[in-house]
């Protein structure tokens, strides 16, 4: 008697692969980014122990990490993410230099207004961390003292780290795209930018360093006009300080002043009330905003601090691991640094550092290190729910793990490009990014 033939045997379909712990690091790329970001600023350190190595080392590291590049790019899977991400960083690239934009013509124009005299003659604020670090400098082992003065750490170097993050899904150090966390990266970078102008033109405060201002710039010892009505008759004596409050309306009688320096500027003439030019400054608007570099007035809060911040945070959700624990130590070296050098008040590095981590918790929306694609899976998972339920209850396995698969898939993003157009956009993008880099750091050499 024939036996009766079984069912015809499907093929099982692999369960989805679910990254351990929630993070997207392959064990191959464990720590390997931390390595190279170590290496690049123990290399870059180098300028200050022995600068033949340094300018040895230095040409040696930067072609192993392009030549890196170039070789993992091709077998990179995510590139038609990445296309999908590419709108929104460049939208978070334009609003981050017209940020830096805004940001440039208020340095300038606090660093001006009240004339080269009040820089001179106005005392820098008291500083508690200051002395708290005179203070431990007469205590603390010399050792101690020269590494808190070392020049570790730099903001080209934050810059670059994140750089190197931003490259690592090529890798599989961490999640894709790195055009997302490069939009979220920037955009941050611009609110806070807006955040911190807001700050330091709504209330002009004296640098730290009073011979910056003369060395720097070269503007009319008197005000402003604008300051010339509202500040100046007010700043010092106090019958007029309090006859001001009562009255609530400018009453002072104005004192002659030379007139103010206007050159033709075209569409930009608007600019030169608030940039204040003179004679022996150059020919032209951006001239001046090159020149006023991080300024000579306080600016609260610290800008290096902010991108230093926003760097240790991305590093932080998005690698993790011994290096973000470094990170932030060298986050908080920086800071003291910013303070003993008097680049900065005390309070301009801690508000900056707090600044720094709200801001990062609030942008979470256009990138994130956690499950993105959840909604989609719970939802694919309801519609399959009475289906899971009974192959569950018929304890057909097959049918459980298809059924899973599908949920998995239901959250994976669909390919809609051809492979032309992304490998056209995949080299595009990386020539434009290196170039882009170039071009930031030769413009921020000076800080």
């Amino acid at each position: 008697m024939p036996k009766p033939k079984g069912k015809a045997k499907r093929t099982v379909p692999p369960l989805p692969r679910r990254w351990a712990g929630g993070r997207w690091r392959s064990v191959a790329a464990g720590g390997g980014l931390g390595l190279a970001a170590a290496a690049y600023v123990g290399v870059d350190y180098l300028r200050h122990l022995s600068p033949a190595w340094h300018e040895r080392l230095r040409p040696a590291l930067w072609a192993a990490l392009a030549l890196a590049l170039a070789a993992r790019a091709p077998f990179y899977r995510r590139w038609d993410a990445e296309l999908r991400a590419a709108p929104r960083f460049l939208a978070a690239l334009v609003f981050m230099l017209a940020a830096l934009l805004c940001e440039a013509i208020s340095v300038r124009f606090i660093n001006t207004v009240l004339g080269l005299h009040w820089h001179r003659s106005t005392a820098p604020l008291p500083d508690t961390g200051q002395w708290i670090l005179l203070a431990l400098n007469e205590n603390l082992p010399q050792p101690v003292v020269d590494i808190l003065r070392a020049r570790i750490i730099a903001l080209h170097h934050y810059l670059m780290l994140f750089i190197m993050l931003g490259f690592s899904p090529l890798f599989g150090c961490i999640k894709g795209p790195g055009l997302g966390i490069g939009s979220r990266y920037m955009f941050t970078m611009a609110v806070g930018r807006l955040l911190r102008t807001i700050t330091f033109v709504a209330t002009i405060l004296p640098s730290p360093r009073p011979w910056c201002a003369e060395s720097r710039y070269q503007i009319p010892d008197y005000p402003h006009p604008w300051a010339q009505k509202y500040y100046a008759p007010y700043a010092s004596d106090p019958y007029m300080i309090w006859r001001l409050m009562k009255e609530d309306m400018p009453y002072a009688t104005l004192r002659d002043y030379p007139d103010e320096y206007k050159p033709e500027w075209g569409l930009m003439s608007f600019l030169v009330d608030i940039l204040r030019p003179s004679t022996g400054e150059g020919p032209s608007w951006y001239h001046l905003l090159k020149k006023s570099s991080g300024g000579c007035s306080d600016l609260l809060y610290s800008g290096h601090m902010f991108v230093a911040v926003l760097t240790a945070m991305a590093w932080t959700e998005a690698y993790g691991g011994w290096s973000s624990v470094v990170i932030w130590f060298l986050v908080v070296h920086s800071a003291q640094r910013e303070i003993r050098e008097r680049h900065h008040y005390s309070a301009d590095c801690i508000i900056a550092i707090y600044v720094g981590m709200v801001l990062w918790r609030m942008t979470g929306f256009l990138w994130s290190a956690k499950e993105t694609n959840r909604s989609r899976r719970i939802a694919k998972l309801d519609e399959v729910h009475n289906r899971l339920f009974h192959a569950a209850k018929d304890s057909d396995i097959i049918e459980v793990r298809s059924l899973l698969n599908e949920v998995e898939l239901a959250g994976q993003e669909k390919k809609a490009f051809s492979q032309r157009i992304i490998f056209s956009f995949a080299a595009a993008i990386i020539v434009f990014i290196l170039l882009f880099v170039l071009l930031a750091f030769t413009l921020t050499n000076d800080g």
